[in-house]
């Protein structure tokens, strides 16, 4: 992603604004800001929040989508990267570099199923694997659904009889009834004729494309991607999976900031999400439209008789923090509230001895690299319960520089300074131990960066407390 340097200010006045009037347990939109991001596919497991997502390039002018990234939250606020977890190159049968269009990840039988769309005729893929952040393999060599130039934008929801349904399409929605094994299909793939467009009539659903099954309470939903161009979020509810459905509104209307969108639903923690994207960090840095999205997320509200309450536009506050993070775990410097100017990328971890078959054989690491004078990382709501007196860091210094440790706001309170004053070639990693003020309660913490040039490569962190 290109550096967002002239926008810093605004950024910061933004945070500073926040804390100063005590909303510390908000998050900002969007989620991400180390890449760009599209198509949410959230999904709950084991009190995780695992939000699949689509990858627009960083020189993306048009749709430049060439794999899909996992991350991760316990409290919707911070968000874990781990990286490409599936590409295009898992599939030996596509042939095209470009479409690794929106996916759904769900889980069944003590597997999980990503279903993988990829444009212009090439079709609805899925991967398999045995844990939710991968390996993933391609379980069937061909395309699960092949149906012509609609097959894109894959959901699935598996109902409470066990009959699982995946639903498709643009500009019209699609279903077919998948097999217990979620890998084949019984019958032909069919149209919602509710959702048909017929030239000259009325057109009340609005729908585009980007659908998103669930159930909740009884009732059936379909929020979709609604009317082109800008895109909002519309919806419709149910009795039963296959219909008859009726239309409900709008979840959010189109606005000129964002051409397109894509929901993704869930519940989670007693309360209810819905995951979209806008163009905002793009306009950080230009005026001119391009392809390159981030995902942003708000809390969800149901009628008592089950309809949704109309959403503004994606705020720039987000969603208000549930639970807190432990800061006397090891935690991966990829684990982001907010950022500024930083990157993440995988390291190829590796040793210089080392033959070339034992390097293939160690593990990649995702790190924070990119890091420039002024940069920072924002961590939120970490419980300080037990004090603190030092802190650990895995580093990889490259001209070296210093991490200051601010709280609750960019220029708060610095409990400690941490120096980092080897340099080298980024790929040495090393543990850096460094005296902390003791602080005790609930806080933000910001991770500022100083130096010149490029400073070094950040893998984690940790807090201790005296014993």
């Amino acid at each position: 992603m290109r550096k967002n340097k002239f926008n810093k200010l605004a950024v910061v006045a933004l945070i500073s604004l926040a804390s100063s009037i005590g909303i510390k347990c908000l998050a900002q939109n969007p989620i991400i800001q180390t890449k760009y991001t599209a198509d949410p596919a959230p999904m709950v497991y084991n009190d995780t929040v695992f939000l699949y997502a689509g990858h627009d390039e960083d020189d993306a002018t048009g749709f430049k989508m060439q794999n899909w990234l996992l991350y991760t939250s316990t409290d919707l606020v911070n968000w874990t990267d781990h990286g490409v977890i599936a590409s295009l190159k898992d599939f030996k049968w596509v042939t095209v570099d470009n479409g690794a269009w929106a996916p759904q990840c769900i889980q069944r039988n003590n597997k999980f199923y990503l279903y993988c769309p990829m444009p212009n005729n090439v079709g609805i893929g899925v991967l398999v694997s045995d844990s939710p952040y991968g390996p993933f393999k391609d379980a069937i060599g061909k395309p699960l659904i092949k149906n012509g130039p609609q097959d894109i934008d894959p959901t699935i929801l598996i109902d409470d009889d066990g009959q699982a349904y995946l639903y498709w399409g643009n500009p019209e929605l699609w279903y077919v009834k998948l097999n217990e094994d979620m890998i084949s299909y019984s019958g032909e793939p069919k149209k919602m004729t509710e959702f048909i467009k017929t030239k000259g009539e009325k057109d009340p659903f609005h729908y585009q494309e980007g659908p998103w099954a669930w159930k909740r309470n009884g009732n059936y939903y379909m929020a979709y991607a609604s009317t082109c161009c800008p895109e909002g979020i519309g919806y419709a509810m149910s009795k039963s999976p296959i219909g008859p459905w009726e239309y409900k509104g709008m979840i959010m209307e189109g606005d000129p900031r964002s051409s397109g969108n894509h929901p993704g639903i869930i519940d989670f923690k007693g309360k209810s999400y819905v995951f979209g994207f806008n163009y905002a960090i793009l306009k950080q840095t230009m005026s001119k439209h391009y392809e390159r999205r981030s995902i942003c997320e708000e809390e969800l509200t149901y009628n008592s008789d089950g309809t949704i309450q109309k959403l503004p536009f994606w705020s720039t506050t987000g969603v208000k923090q549930v639970g807190t993070l432990n800061p006397y775990n090891t935690t991966e410097a990829e684990t982001i509230a907010y950022s500024e100017g930083v990157q993440t990328d995988v390291f190829k971890e590796r040793q210089r001895n080392m033959t070339s078959t034992e390097v293939k054989k160690t593990a990649d690491r995702i790190f924070v690299k990119s890091i420039h004078n002024g940069d920072f990382i924002k961590v939120q709501g970490a419980d300080f319960s037990k004090g603190t007196s030092s802190i650990d860091v895995g580093v990889a210094s490259l001209r070296g520089g210093k991490i200051e440790i601010h709280t609750d706001k960019i220029d708060g309170t610095i409990i400690g300074v941490i120096n980092i004053t080897t340099t080298g070639e980024g790929d040495s990693w090393k543990t850096v131990n460094t005296p902390v003020k003791n602080i005790k309660g609930v806080h933000d913490i910001f991770f500022v960066f100083k130096g010149e040039k490029d400073l070094f490569n950040f893998d984690w962190w940790k807090f201790s407390t005296k014993k």
